[in-house]
């Protein structure tokens, strides 16, 4: 996966937006005022923060080397995922959707509400 199609995949969520809270060379992709992927799309090798169910995130870790403890993140919380060729981009995608389907699952109704009339 190439970092134009990481980030047009989280730019392809109903309502997702691509900010930079913490520098220009980290994107950050939120739904509804809340983070759920960020990378720095010009560091090699490629690397995604995505937050994950805790039991899913550390079944994640043992099953794929590529899959750590969030950098700087809630560790219980968030994985990293090297993007090396040893996952199948699918399966990025898949945890990217995860992530994105979490942090929806987490907004106030009256936010989902707005943000689901945006699709």
């Amino acid at each position: 996966m190439r970092p134009a199609t990481l980030r047009g995949h989280c730019l392809a969520f109903p309502g997702s937006e691509e900010t930079f809270p913490f520098g220009p060379e980290t994107s950050v992709f939120k739904v509804g005022g809340k983070m759920f992927a960020l990378s720095q799309l010009a560091e090699r090798p490629l690397r995604v923060s995505l937050k994950c169910e805790p039991l899913l995130a550390e079944q994640l870790r043992e099953a794929h080397s590529a899959v750590i403890p969030g950098y700087h993140l809630n560790k219980r919380h968030w994985n990293t995922v090297t993007i090396d060729g040893s996952l199948p981009e699918q399966m990025i995608k898949d945890m990217i959707e995860d992530s994105y389907d979490l942090v929806v699952s987490q907004l106030p109704v009256s936010r989902r509400s707005a943000r689901s009339s945006t699709d």
